[in-house]
């Protein structure tokens, strides 16, 4: 009889947790989804780019992580470039809140700050694009470009993430072989790749992306860059041109930026603000992955399906683009205590890691040559 009682008294006790738990699963089921659904918030963005364009399928990519990240809390829907304002002036229609937020490039705003256009214009003391993120994130840059934002009275927060390859020194009527040709060239670049350009003697404007290949078409250009081999395609670059100049020091360490209106990122929950933050990295290593995917499928299919001719660009133009940034950026120090600022945080940072990064790395080419290189008979 003594081991009847307590199974009798267990039995009770576990009906009671039952019944409660489940009136208390009761109230969660009717409440959690109500919550859920007055909570849900919609932003608004754009992106700087044309709808067809790659840049603007990573930005679609972004907004799709934050969306199922939040389990629909947050809704982010992404417009194309031009939809509410044009490209140079999303930063300030996410500031003032025409836009919820937006997806672009830090360079697009050189017009504000010079020492924006440090984030991506220029060879960055030898710094690849991870290695500039890697310093924005542990280097000291996220706080300058809070510092930069506030001074300029930019209501924005900022995510840089997305490292892109080196950046083409672009499409030409033929090809480049010394810096005396860029003299007299009508040529599109932005950020601080103009006064580069400017220093070779090219009459240089800036244009968002959907404008170039329009512009080249109609005489306006006669030779622009733009970014890499999908968007390059996608935007119809082949079919005004022939050839194609890779490499170049103009835009050796470029990243995208996230932009979202600071009240309104203020206001979300601090779940919400985790997944962003989250949310921008993943995307980071994403869009990494696909640009080596899709760029090396489209650089053959430019070659192979549209006749392109590629061609490497000669060391003494690199030289010369080193030479010319040097003078460029001794300039701008002593004009700008941001732009001094930017400048040497990023020098100290690449001293360190530039200096681990090639003594550790492998040369890849030689492996590769290994393997694929055509055999010497």
């Amino acid at each position: 009889m003594s081991s009847v009682k307590p199974a009798k008294n267990t039995a009770k006790t576990r009906r009671k947790f039952l019944t409660g738990a489940a009136a208390g699963t009761g109230a969660a089921a009717l409440g959690f989804p109500m919550v859920s659904q007055a909570q849900t918030i919609n932003f608004r963005f754009q992106s700087t780019w044309p709808a067809k364009d790659i840049f603007h399928e990573y930005a679609l990519d972004y907004a799709n992580k934050v969306n199922a990240m939040s389990g629909g809390r947050l809704k982010i829907e992404v417009l194309p470039s031009g939809s509410v304002v044009p490209a140079f002036g999303l930063l300030d229609a996410v500031s003032t809140g025409t836009l919820d937020g937006g997806h672009g490039v830090l360079a697009y705003w050189y017009g504000k700050s010079s020492a924006l256009a440090l984030w991506g214009s220029g060879p960055a003391f030898g710094m690849d694009p991870n290695m500039l993120i890697a310093w924005h994130e542990y280097g000291g840059g996220k706080q300058l470009l809070e510092k930069i934002y506030a001074g300029l009275k930019m209501d924005v927060v900022s995510f840089v993430y997305g490292p892109m390859p080196t950046q083409p020194l672009g499409w030409f009527k033929k090809p480049i072989t010394k810096a005396e040709d860029f003299k007299g060239l009508k040529y599109r670049t932005v950020g601080l790749s103009i006064e580069i350009f400017n220093a070779l003697g090219a009459s240089v404007q800036a244009l968002p992306g959907g404008d170039i290949v329009p512009a080249l078409d109609r005489g306006v250009l006669d030779a622009a860059e733009f970014n890499n081999a999908s968007s390059d395609r996608t935007l119809g670059f082949a079919d005004v041109s022939k050839v194609c100049m890779l490499q170049s020091f103009h835009q050796s360490a470029e990243q995208f930026e996230i932009l979202f209106n600071k009240k309104k990122f203020d206001a979300l929950a601090p779940e919400l603000k985790s997944i962003i933050s989250i949310a921008t990295q993943a995307a980071s290593a994403e869009m990494s992955w696909k640009a080596v995917d899709r760029y090396s499928q489209d650089f053959v299919k430019l070659q192979t399906e549209d006749k392109v001719r590629f061609y490497q660009t000669p060391k003494s133009i690199l030289e010369a683009q080193l030479k010319a940034w040097d003078a460029i950026i001794a300039k701008k120090s002593a004009e700008s205590a941001d732009f001094k600022a930017v400048l040497e945080s990023q020098r100290e940072f690449a001293r360190r890691a530039g200096r681990w990064q090639n003594f550790t790395n492998v040369d890849y080419k030689m492996a590769y040559d290994h393997y694929f290189a055509p055999k010497r008979s």
